[in-house]
């Protein structure tokens, strides 16, 4: 069963092993592996079937109260640190030398309107990070597209991490550093698509995001992971054709589940 193979081949997704340097964060209904020293997510995993939900979206974020705040992102505002369980005012373009970037989500809050829980849970700064706003609002956000697509037609896993390297910038008042790319894998019952996203302002819109597909296979040599799937879909770059959203407003959806 793929959700068997997950939660085995889920342990991959950090480096090596889970340690005192990564944590494994169990939300409701997802999960996110956090780089205690980096105090960043470096990966994220949750499992989606049709949608049911209509939460109303809460634009504020907020501190995991239950993670120690030194693993946790900082933020230095006109009344001194948040305190946990009031919003944050984390603005990553206001102290970024090139004024860019947006709070991204990993794991997006449309995704968990199921539940009021989950859906506050993905305003956790552990679930953010400082994104490009082009490809935040433009490719990150199509990947997100095609999942709200798909997951009327089928169940899904997706899969995605950050990956960091020279260029990545630090931002010092947050403690962190900007990833210089994202990756993500969307997994159906009958195929799988992966994309490495840079993180950056030019050509990262929406119409671009097939530039960034990539097989799975490239994908675990560049992010260093493993990403379970059936090694048929590793070898080669997926189809965007098959995973087109064209008719996902015309048309209702079959009873997958049936």
């Amino acid at each position: 069963m793929l959700m068997q193979r997950l939660l085995y081949a889920m342990l991959l997704l950090a480096p090596l092993s889970l340690s005192a340097e990564v944590l494994e964060l169990r939300y409701q209904d997802f999960t996110i592996w956090l780089n205690t020293d980096k105090r960043s997510a470096i990966n994220f995993h949750y499992h989606l079937d049709r949608d049911v939900g209509n939460v109303k979206r809460d634009s504020r974020f907020y501190l995991d109260p239950e993670l120690d705040r030194s693993y946790q992102q900082t933020e230095i505002a006109s009344g001194g640190h948040s305190e946990f369980g009031r919003p944050l005012t984390i603005t990553y373009n206001k102290n970024s030398n090139l004024d860019h970037f947006d709070r991204g989500h990993l794991v997006p809050f449309n995704h968990m309107d199921h539940s009021l829980i989950s859906s506050h849970q993905t305003n956790y700064m552990t679930n953010v990070l400082p994104q490009a706003a082009n490809m935040n609002q433009g490719a990150w956000r199509r990947t997100e597209e095609i999942t709200e697509c798909y997951r009327d037609y089928s169940s899904l896993d997706v899969i995605g991490g950050a990956i960091w390297g020279k260029q990545s910038e630090y931002l010092e008042i947050h403690s962190i550093y900007t990833p210089i790319a994202f990756w993500k894998v969307i997994i159906r019952q009958d195929d799988a698509i992966a994309w490495i996203i840079p993180n950056k302002n030019e050509a990262v819109g929406v119409s671009d995001l097939d530039k960034y597909l990539i097989s799975i296979d490239t994908l675990e040599k560049r992010a260093g992971v493993v990403v379970p799937v059936d090694p048929k879909w590793k070898r080669d770059i997926a189809d965007a054709s098959s995973w087109d959203t064209a008719h996902c407003d015309k048309h209702s959806p079959k009873d997958w589940r049936s």
